[in-house]
């Protein structure tokens, strides 16, 4: 990206996601573990690009501190108490994840509402926003990878799995058994909080249910309830996050 006008940070619990934007275009994302994200591994990134502003969200405060101290400031941190473009009705604000409300922020502006977010990542997350923009509440459950090594590091017998789609139902060996009651599992658990909440949202239009994180494609891939899977879904909150804060 030749111009950039933003230095975009997502810290999740398992990953670090960090792009480059101008107002009108998310750049190359660059991927690392939270546990290995350091003051270094920051200026490394930035260089000597001193004049752009920082938007971020995090859910592991500990490392609050090093993106303020490492990145162009001031830092916008993402929370209920910023200009988001979105209304919120929910009775402690304070305590919704950054991320999910720029989940909520990128759901409205790039795909339209009423809408849901599911994030899969270490958690998986639902979140609602109403037709007239108002972002609702949400779900919160086991994420994907969490309930595969809670079945690992529980029983004696049972393997670490690595998950991909699984060729049948009917698993002909315990791998095979624990990668179908995974992925189908899994997408049963989805598909079914998707539908208590249709019932819920308060609209005769369309309702827009866009997927993002780690295990999206995989879940929602083959999923017909989902409408679009985003993988960038919350820089792009973050992106527009940044243009309703530091416009031109």
């Amino acid at each position: 990206m030749r111009m950039a006008d933003f230095v975009l940070v997502d810290i999740s619990n398992s990953f670090t996601k960090i792009a480059f934007a101008s107002h009108h275009r998310l750049g190359r994302v660059h991927r690392l573990p939270t546990k290995d994200l350091s003051g270094t591994a920051l200026r490394q990134l930035i260089g000597n690009k001193t004049s752009l502003h920082t938007v971020a969200a995090s859910v592991v405060p500990a490392k609050n501190a090093l993106i303020q101290k490492n990145l162009p400031g001031p830092v916008c941190w993402v929370s209920h108490k910023i200009s988001l473009g979105i209304g919120i009705d929910y009775p402690k604000p304070e305590s919704i994840g950054a991320d999910r409300l720029a989940n909520a922020v990128a759901v409205s502006t790039l795909h339209g509402t009423p809408a849901i977010v599911v994030d899969f990542g270490t958690a998986v997350t639902f979140d609602i926003v109403s037709e007239d923009g108002v972002y609702l509440g949400g779900v919160i459950a086991p994420g994907l990878g969490a309930m595969t090594d809670y079945l690992h590091k529980r029983t004696a017998l049972l393997p670490r799995i690595t998950l991909s789609e699984p060729h049948r139902a009917i698993g002909r060996s315990t791998k095979e058994a624990m990668k179908s009651g995974a992925v189908h599992g899994y997408r049963g658990l989805v598909t079914e909080i998707l539908r208590q909440i249709l019932r819920e949202i308060p609209t005769k239009r369309r309702t827009h249910i866009v997927a993002t994180g780690g295990d999206a494609q995989l879940i929602a891939g083959r999923t017909e309830i989902f409408s679009a899977i985003s993988p960038t879904l919350t820089l792009e909150g973050l992106r527009l996050i940044g243009c309703l804060n530091f416009p031109r």
